[in-house]
C-alpha cells in the first residue's frame, strides 16, 4: 500500500475517468504545470483539455500510477477493478453513495474494496488530492494554492472544508491537502506515515471526525514524534460510549472526546479548536518549530495590546519572563525614562516611524530569556492608507530578529490587519506573520508541548487495540461489592476487613471485627447504595447495628459489615471504562461524593507507565492535598501511583470481561491507602458472582 500511495501522491501518468469532473482535473494539473502523461478516458470525446481520449481502461497505453475517476458509483466500482487489473498505482473515488448512505452504500463500499485489490484508494466521496510540491492536481474543483519547495500537509475528511482551506490567505507554507472522504482504502495512519518519509513536509494538520483504528493512529503519531514532524489536529464531534454501561461515575468522567484529549496529549499531538486555529499552529510550527519553553516576550506600542497578550499568555500556561538587567539598559538607552519597562513591553509612540530607534527597541527586547518574541502590530488597509512607517515598523523587527538570531512572529489582532501583500516581505525575512493573539498563543503552547514530547519519546508506549468481549452479545452483570473487592484485592488493591452478614446474625459479626463498622446493603443489582438510603457509617454498637440492619432490610436480607476506614487525607476515585473505539481506559481523580460536581479527572489509555500516571496525579486539581497542604501531612503518593499500576494490570488480565470498575471512594492516607467501595461491570453469557 504505501509504495501505491506514494505512486498516488507524485504520479508520472494520471489516468482521468469521465465527463465535466475529470475535464476539471485535466485543467487544474495544466493550469499547475503538471509535467507527466494525461490520460482522459471517455468514450464520448476525441480529447479532453488538449489530450487525446482513450475509450475505455483497456484502451490506455500502460498502468497510471494515478487515476481520477468520476463517474457514477456503479461505473466507479467497475473502473476501480478495470484499473487494479492492469497494475494502476492508486485511484481517486469522487462517487458518493457509498458508507455515508446507510446499509446499501456500506454493501457497495464492500464492493468497492474487494475490487480495488492492493491499489491505493482515496475515498470514496471525496474531492482528491493537491500536492503543490510536485505540480499534481487530482481535484475536480478551484483550489487556492500554489506551488513551493517545503511546507505543511494537511489531511481533512470533509471535501468541502478542504476547498474551504486551499484557499487560505494566511502565508500558511501548504505542502498537500488531501480530502479522505469514505476512507474505503487508504486511512488516516496510512497518510501520515507516507507524508512523513517526505522530507519536505514540515508539519502535518488534520480534520478528524472520528479515528477507525485509534492504536494505528498511535503509531503514526509516536513516528511523527521520532521524525520531529509535529501533528496538529482539529477534531469535532464525539462517539459515544457504548449503549451497555451500567455505572455512571467512571464513564461521566471518560467520555469520548476525553479519551480523544488523553490519547492527544500522550502523543505529544496539539488539539486546536477551530480552522483558524489549525491553519496558525501548523503555520507556527513550521515557519518557527517547537520550543523548549512556553516563555514569550511581548512588544506593542499599545497598552491594551499589552494587557490583553499578559491574560491570555497566562491563561494558556504561557509565562513572560521579567526583563534582565542588560536587557532593561539597552532598552533605557533607546526610550528613555518616559517608558516604563516591563515584559510585554508598550513602547509607546515616540519612536513610531523611526527605523533605526524601533531597531535598537527590538533587538535590545530579543535580548532576554524568552523562546520567542512577539510584534504586535495591525497593519492600515491598503486601499484607503499609507503603510510605509508600518513597513519600517516589520522591517526593524525582522532586522533584530536576524541579528539577534532570535524567534519573532508578528502578530496582527485581526486578520484583515496582516494582508498577503505585507505577511510576504516578512516571511521572506524570517519572520512568521500571524493572524490572531489567540492563535498565536495556543500555537506556541503547543510548541512547547510538541517539543516535551518529543524529548521523552523513547519513553512512549503505542496504545494497544481494543480487545474484544469475549462475550459480546450476552448480558452485563454488575458484581456485588464483596465480590468486586475480593477481585481487586488480588491485584495488590486494599480494602477494609469486612465480613457478610444476614439480618439474624450482622450484631454477633459487627462485634467480632470490632467497632465501629460500616453497614451496606449487600446487592448486585443496588449499585449507589447510599441513593436509597443502603449505608450507614460510624455505627458503634450493637443497637445502632440492629437499626441499621432494619432500616434496610426492605432491600436485602443479606449485608457486608465492614470496619469503618480512618478519615482520609483525601478521597479519590479510581475507574476503568470500555469505549467502543479505546477499549478499556483508566481514570483517576478526585472522589466521593462530589466526583461528579468537581469533574476533577485525569484519563490514561493503556498501557500506562509509572511517569505518566504520576504527571496525572500531579495534574489534578487536587494535587496540592497529595504533596501535604498548608503543613498538613501528604499522601502515600508512591504507594498510590502503585495502586494504579495495579488497576492497569487487573484491566489488561481481564480486558475480554471488563466492562466497567468503580473504586470510589478510594480512602488515601500517609501511610497506605484502601478502596472504601468497588464495583465491577462484567459481560458475560450469566452471572458467576466472584469470579471472572
Amino acid at each position: 500500500m504505501n509504495n501505491n500511495l506514494k505512486r498516488l501522491l507524485n504520479p508520472r501518468q494520471i489516468a482521468v475517468i469521465g465527463g465535466a469532473a475529470a475535464t476539471a482535473v485535466v485543467r487544474q494539473c495544466n493550469l499547475i504545470g503538471y509535467t507527466g502523461d494525461i490520460w482522459p478516458v471517455n468514450p464520448k470525446r476525441n480529447e479532453i483539455g488538449g489530450h487525446r481520449c482513450y475509450a475505455t481502461v483497456a484502451d490506455l497505453p500502460g498502468a497510471p500510477d494515478a487515476a481520477f475517476i468520476a463517474v457514477p458509483r456503479e461505473p466507479t466500482i467497475e473502473a476501480v477493478g478495470q484499473l487494479a487489473a492492469i497494475g494502476a498505482g492508486g485511484v481517486v473515488c469522487y462517487a458518493s453513495g457509498f458508507a455515508e448512505m446507510g446499509e446499501a452504500g456500506r454493501t457497495d463500499q464492500a464492493r468497492l474494496q474487494a475490487a480495488m485489490g492492493d491499489m491505493a484508494l482515496i475515498g470514496p466521496n471525496c474531492y482528491g488530492v493537491l500536492n503543490y510540491l510536485d505540480g499534481v492536481t487530482l481535484w475536480p474543483d478551484e483550489h487556492g494554492g500554489k506551488r513551493l519547495e517545503r511546507g505543511a500537509a494537511i489531511i481533512a475528511q470533509s471535501g468541502n472544508i478542504s476547498i474551504s482551506l486551499s484557499m487560505q490567505r494566511r502565508s500558511v507554507p501548504l505542502a498537500y491537502l488531501i480530502a479522505t472522504g469514505n476512507q474505503a482504502g487508504v486511512t488516516v495512519p496510512e497518510y501520515i506515515e507516507t507524508l512523513l518519509e517526505d522530507e519536505r513536509v514540515t508539519a502535518v494538520g488534520l480534520h478528524l471526525e472520528g479515528l477507525d483504528d485509534v492504536a494505528a493512529f498511535s503509531r503514526a503519531a509516536l513516528k511523527a514524534l521520532q521524525k520531529r514532524v509535529p501533528l496538529v489536529v482539529l477534531k469535532t464531534g464525539a462517539t459515544a460510549l457504548g449503549s451497555q454501561i451500567t455505572m455512571s461515575h467512571t464513564s461521566s468522567l471518560a467520555g469520548a472526546d476525553t479519551l480523544y484529549d488523553a490519547l492527544f496529549a500522550r502523543l505529544g499531538v496539539l488539539r486546536v479548536h477551530s480552522i483558524p486555529e489549525l491553519l496558525e499552529a501548523i503555520k507556527f510550527l513550521s515557519l518557527v518549530g517547537p520550543l523548549p519553553s512556553g516563555q514569550i516576550a511581548s512588544i506593542s506600542c499599545s497598552g491594551g495590546e499589552a494587557a490583553i497578550v499578559a491574560d491570555r499568555a497566562a491563561a494558556h500556561g504561557l509565562t513572560m519572563p521579567s526583563l534582565l538587567p542588560e536587557q532593561a539598559a539597552n532598552l533605557h538607552a533607546v526610550l528613555g525614562d518616559r517608558v516604563a519597562l516591563s515584559n510585554p513591553l508598550d513602547y509607546h509612540t515616540y519612536i513610531w516611524d523611526d527605523e533605526e530607534a524601533q531597531y535598537g527597541c527590538f533587538h535590545a527586547m530579543m535580548g532576554g530569556s524568552q523562546e520567542v518574541t512577539l510584534k504586535i502590530l495591525d497593519f492600515p488597509r491598503l486601499d484607503m492608507c499609507d503603510p510605509a512607517a508600518w513597513v519600517k515598523t516589520g522591517r526593524a523587527f525582522a532586522r533584530a530578529a536576524t541579528d539577534r538570531g532570535a524567534r519573532g512572529v508578528v502578530v496582527a489582532t485581526m486578520p484583515e490587519n496582516l494582508p498577503e501583500a505585507v505577511a510576504e516581505p516578512l516571511l521572506a525575512a524570517g519572520v512568521a506573520p500571524m493572524w490572531g493573539i489567540e492563535e498565536c498563543l495556543v500555537a506556541i503552547r503547543g510548541a512547547a508541548h510538541i517539543y516535551a514530547a518529543q524529548q521523552t519519546v523513547a519513553e512512549k508506549q503505542p496504545i494497544s487495540a481494543p480487545v474484544p468481549l469475549a462475550h459480546a452479545d450476552g448480558s452485563i452483570h454488575t458484581l456485588n461489592e464483596v465480590d468486586s473487592k475480593a477481585l481487586l484485592g488480588q491485584f495488590g488493591l486494599p480494602t477494609p476487613k469486612r465480613a457478610v452478614a444476614t439480618g439474624e446474625n450482622a450484631v454477633a459479626t459487627a462485634v467480632s471485627l470490632g467497632f465501629p463498622v460500616v453497614v451496606k446493603v449487600l446487592s448486585s443489582d443496588i449499585v449507589h447504595k447510599s441513593d436509597v438510603g443502603g449505608v450507614v457509617v460510624n455505627v458503634r454498637d450493637e443497637v445502632g447495628v440492629k437499626t441499621a440492619v432494619s432500616a434496610m432490610s426492605h432491600l436485602s436480607n443479606q449485608f457486608l459489615i465492614e470496619q469503618m476506614a480512618p478519615k482520609p487525607i483525601v478521597e479519590m476515585i479510581l475507574g476503568l471504562t470500555r469505549d467502543p473505539q479505546f477499549g478499556l481506559a483508566l481514570v483517576l481523580g478526585a472522589g466521593g461524593i462530589l466526583v461528579e460536581l468537581f469533574q476533577d479527572s485525569q484519563t490514561l489509555l493503556l498501557p500506562t507507565s509509572r511517569a505518566e500516571v504520576e504527571s496525572a496525579l500531579s495534574k489534578l486539581k487536587i494535587a496540592p492535598l497529595l504533596d501535604g497542604y498548608r503543613g498538613q501531612a501528604g499522601v502515600d503518593k508512591a504507594g498510590l501511583v502503585t495502586a494504579v499500576l495495579n488497576l492497569a494490570r487487573f484491566a489488561e488480565a481481564h480486558a475480554d470481561r471488563l466492562i466497567e470498575v468503580d473504586v470510589n471512594p478510594l480512602f488515601v492516607y500517609e501511610g497506605g491507602l484502601t478502596a472504601v467501595d468497588a464495583v465491577i461491570s462484567i459481560a458475560d453469557e450469566k452471572a458467576r458472582p466472584g469470579t471472572l
